[in-house]
């Protein structure tokens, strides 16, 4: 069973340092048995970060949009007075309150409620972060910029940070979605989802922005680690990680998909 102790030395294996900003996505399970579970893990990233160091999750909601996958999945064949009970029970976005959805797995949740943690106010695609950048990072978080430059995303590019995948697939890998934003050719798309507003009652709220793609991940991935100059492997517990600059990672993007578009 893997301590705080053992964990903090592998991400100093790693090279993760003193001072910086990290985007985290993680498997727990991966990692292994750990003694205390996903706050060892976070007590390890804080360690190895040290006092001047921020962490930062993705801590998305799927759940409260009736234009996601995560929506057309749960709805598929739903007569209309079951779609409307279904829609009616559809969980409000609260920024200080709604869990992030399980399919960030545990280590988002947890990251979010770390006392003093910030989170953005995206009622879609929020970030949480802990350490001293938090507040910059996550402050505007337009409603219009899931992942783009008005978001918490373009800020971590500009930061210098870097993202340590543990165990997750290329299609989870958040930051690449920015290089979507630097497109000459953009889609929109109509989207929607359920806030709680000011007085604490259920909203609707519905907005045209860039619709984002992920079916291209895996192969622009594969060109991306082939190039991306900063990449390092290493483990974490049992797991194996990828730790990546994210302004390189999202340039080297931006580059595919643009040579694959010409």
């Amino acid at each position: 069973m893997y301590s705080r102790a053992e964990l903090t030395a592998h991400l100093r294996d790693l090279g993760v340092g003193e001072g910086e900003t990290l985007l985290v996505q993680s498997s727990v399970k991966a990692v292994g048995p750990v003694d205390g579970g996903s706050a060892t893990i976070v007590a390890a990233l804080r360690a190895a970060l040290g006092p001047a160091g921020t962490l930062v999750a993705y801590t998305a909601t799927p759940e409260n949009s009736d234009t996601s996958p995560l929506d057309r999945a749960a709805t598929a064949g739903l007569a209309p007075a079951a779609l409307r009970r279904y829609r009616a029970t559809m969980p409000a976005f609260d920024r200080a309150r709604t869990p992030a959805s399980r399919t960030m797995g545990r280590l988002a949740e947890e990251i979010r409620t770390t006392p003093r943690a910030v989170r953005s106010d995206h009622p879609q695609t929020s970030f949480a972060a802990v350490g001293p950048a938090a507040e910059r990072l996550m402050a505007g978080h337009d409603l219009r910029s899931h992942l783009g430059e008005r978001s918490p995303t373009h800020r971590l590019y500009r930061e210098g940070a870097r993202v340590l995948l543990v165990s997750v697939p290329w299609t989870c890998c958040t930051v690449f979605h920015l290089a979507e934003y630097w497109q000459p050719e953009q889609v929109q798309q109509h989207y929607g989802c359920v806030i709680r507003d000011g007085r604490g009652l259920r909203q609707w709220v519905h907005f045209d922005a860039l619709r984002l793609e992920v079916r291209h991940f895996e192969e622009m991935a594969r060109s991306v680690i082939g190039e991306c100059a900063g990449l390092v492997r290493g483990r974490l517990g049992d797991a194996d990680c990828f730790l990546l600059p994210i302004a390189e990672t999202v340039d080297l993007a931006t580059k595919w998909l643009l040579n694959r578009k010409s």
